[in-house]
C-alpha cells in the first residue's frame, strides 16, 4: 500500500516562511480576497494573472499597482485591456496569449506554467477568485482540477470568499486542520463521477466504505469531530474536498 498523501490546506494563511506557493489570480472581484492576495504574494515564488484579473489588480491598486507586478499574464485576452497589458509588459511581466477555445484560460494558464517551469521548486498552487460569478465558470474551474491531474502532483487550492476546495486523489489522504484558521464547515463532493468506496475519520459524520454520488449521498455541511485530530479520507476515486476558513 502506498504512503498516504498529507495536505495542510490552510498553511498559506500562517506565517510559514518555508512555504513556497505559486499564486494564480482569476477574473473575479478582488476586494473580497485582497487579504489573501497580499498574504500569499509575500512568499509566492511565481505570480500569475489570468486575462481579466489583470484589469482588476491594475484598477484596484491604483498608484500602488507597481508594487504588484506579476511574473506571467496569460489568457485569450478577450477581457484584459490592451493598455493594461502594455503597462505590465513594460514592467517586466511575460505576456503569453493562449487563444485555444477548447480549454479555459485557467487550464491553459496551468499548462503554460508547467511547460515553461518544469523544474521550478514550489510546494503548492493557490488560486484566488476561483468561485463566485457565473455558475458555468465555477464548474469550469472545478473541471480544471481534474484536467491537470496528469501534469501536476502538487496541491492546488481554489479559494474565494472564505471557501477552499481541492481535489483529493484516490487512495489515502490525511488533511491537517489545526492551523487555527479552520471554520466549522467542510464537505466531500463526488463531482465528475460516482465514488463507490469512501471512508473517513475525524469528521462529525464519518463515512464507512460508502458510495457517494449525485442523486444519492453527498457530504455537505459536515464538520469536524472536535478532537483536534487530522481528517483522514480513503477513496477509490478522486473527490472534491471543501472547507471554510476565517480571514487572517
Amino acid at each position: 500500500m502506498s504512503d498516504p498523501v498529507h495536505l495542510k490546506p490552510l498553511a498559506f494563511l500562517t506565517d510559514t516562511k518555508d512555504l513556497k506557493p505559486i499564486l494564480v489570480v482569476l477574473n473575479q472581484r478582488i476586494d473580497e480576497e485582497i487579504h489573501i492576495f497580499k498574504h500569499v504574494w509575500k512568499n509566492a515564488v511565481m505570480k500569475i494573472f489570468v486575462d481579466g484579473a489583470t484589469n482588476r489588480i491594475y484598477d484596484y491598486f491604483g498608484e500602488d499597482k507597481t508594487k504588484f507586478i506579476p511574473d506571467l499574464i496569460t489568457g485569450d485576452f478577450d477581457s484584459a485591456r490592451p493598455e493594461v497589458l502594455e503597462f505590465y509588459k513594460n514592467k517586466g511581466s511575460q505576456i503569453i496569449s493562449t487563444p485555444d477555445q477548447n480549454f479555459t484560460d485557467f487550464t491553459k494558464c496551468l499548462h503554460e506554467v508547467f511547460k515553461r517551469d518544469k523544474d521550478k521548486e514550489f510546494d503548492e498552487i493557490i488560486v484566488t477568485g476561483a468561485f463566485g460569478g457565473r455558475l458555468d465558470h465555477v464548474f469550469a474551474n472545478i473541471n480544471t482540477l481534474f484536467e491537470i491531474q496528469s501534469i501536476n502532483s502538487k496541491p492546488l487550492y481554489c479559494i474565494a470568499d472564505g471557501n477552499l476546495s481541492c481535489l483529493i486523489q484516490k487512495g489515502k489522504t490525511v488533511i491537517s486542520v489545526n492551523t487555527g484558521y479552520e471554520l466549522e464547515y467542510c464537505g466531500l463532493i463526488p463531482i465528475g463521477q460516482p465514488v463507490s468506496h469512501v471512508t473517513t475519520m475525524g469528521l462529525k459524520w464519518n463515512l464507512e466504505n460508502q458510495e457517494m454520488k449525485f442523486g444519492d449521498l453527498i457530504s455537505t455541511s459536515n464538520t469536524y469531530d472536535g478532537s483536534g485530530s487530522d481528517v483522514t479520507i480513503e477513496t477509490n476515486e478522486a473527490i472534491l474536498w471543501t472547507m471554510t476558513y476565517k480571514k487572517p
